[in-house]
């Protein structure tokens, strides 16, 4: 059964003040599949994420949901079914973590709704249901990436967008966190949009994979031939391709 293109990007470009963070980059994730993107320091690739979600704005070119055509907007692109969890563990850390989680929810207007949807991410993430009722702020910083994910689950997207999740984790957390965004895309089929420096971890998990530079796209495989190819060993020294 072929799979449904959920989310495209067409010769998009982004520009900030007269900096070029996008070039005409083209980008499309399918239903249930994990992309990763990749690149140097500055090469675009959170501004992307931005800009999918409505938070950077876009100069040209076109974002297709479904095929057609969208200008995002973040409340818009939320009920939409793309969630974003921003880099740098942003809970709530004076709230528990239930209430981080309802924050999470807030699309969803049913109580009984949301503590089903509370209940099945807790199912997902058992360190979290242990400490339901713990603040976040005391949770561990692993932990705290757990949350993030666990409350960017809570709309039930069909799409995730990570930016650098494991950004600051220990190499042992690192494998935890990278266990359960695998667990995530196959329990729920997720399809999963991510960002990420620990290049290892990263294909590990992707099927497919695009390389970043200066705001273009330079190249577009699946994850072992891009691995394979030595064009990230050239991006990332600053060789030209």
């Amino acid at each position: 059964m072929e799979k449904e293109i959920l989310l495209q990007l067409h010769n998009v470009s982004v520009h900030y003040g007269g900096i070029r963070a996008l070039d005409d980059v083209d980008i499309s994730l399918d239903e249930g599949e994990i992309v990763a993107l990749m690149g140097p320091n500055g090469a675009g690739k959170s501004t992307v994420l931005k800009m999918i979600f409505g938070l950077a704005p876009i100069r040209s070119g076109k974002v297709l949901w479904h095929e057609k055509e969208i200008k995002p907007v973040s409340y818009e692109i939320a009920q939409r079914g793309i969630s974003f969890v921003p880099q740098g563990r942003r809970v709530f850390s004076h709230l528990t973590i239930e209430e981080n989680l309802e924050i999470g929810g807030f699309n969803v207007s049913d109580k009984n709704e949301l503590k089903r949807r509370i209940a099945e991410v807790m199912e997902t993430f058992s360190v979290l249901k242990e400490k339901r009722k713990a603040k976040a702020g005391t949770l561990s910083g692993g932990q705290q990436q757990m949350l993030a994910l666990a409350r960017g689950l809570m709309t039930e997207p069909k799409i995730l967008l990570l930016d650098e999740p494991s950004l600051g984790l220990a190499p042992k957390i690192v494998k935890e966190v990278f266990a359960k965004i695998r667990e995530i895309n196959e329990k729920h089929k997720t399809a999963i949009l991510i960002v990420e420096h620990n290049i290892k971890s990263l294909l590990s998990i992707a099927s497919r994979g695009y390389i970043l530079d200066k705001g273009k796209v330079v190249a577009e495989d699946a994850s072992q031939k891009l691995f394979e190819s030595g064009i990230l060993e050239k991006i990332f020294m600053g060789k030209s391709i």
